[in-house]
């Protein structure tokens, strides 16, 4: 059994974007444009802080993956490939997180 990732999940999401907003909850988000998509992020965000704070495991993981959804169908919205956000990632996690907070703080 292969391991489900984030590029899979990247990948349904523009399958379904492709499609009609009357069957997909993706089309249907990104019709409504990016202003709709980045609430929905912050709802979701909030919903997985709550989670998290209540000390809710099985919640926490179901929110959080509400949360990646939305993450990456924001990304979509705006034009923005996982593959941008992983190059920052890899340039910020060459160096230590201290080390890397502090190079930011200069530019």
């Amino acid at each position: 059994m292969s391991r489900f990732t984030i590029h899979d999940l990247v990948a349904i999401i523009d399958a379904r974007a492709a499609s009609g907003a009357e069957v997909s909850y993706t089309r249907k988000l990104l019709d409504k444009g990016s202003e709709h998509c980045a609430k929905k992020l912050g709802e979701e965000a909030v919903e997985t802080v709550i989670a998290a704070i209540e000390n809710d495991r099985d919640h926490l993981i179901a929110e959080s993956a509400d949360l990646l959804f939305h993450l990456l169908v924001l990304l979509k919205s705006r034009g923005v490939k996982l593959e941008e956000v992983e190059a920052t990632l890899a340039e910020r996690t060459s160096m230590s997180g201290l080390e890397e907070k502090a190079a930011r703080k200069r530019d």
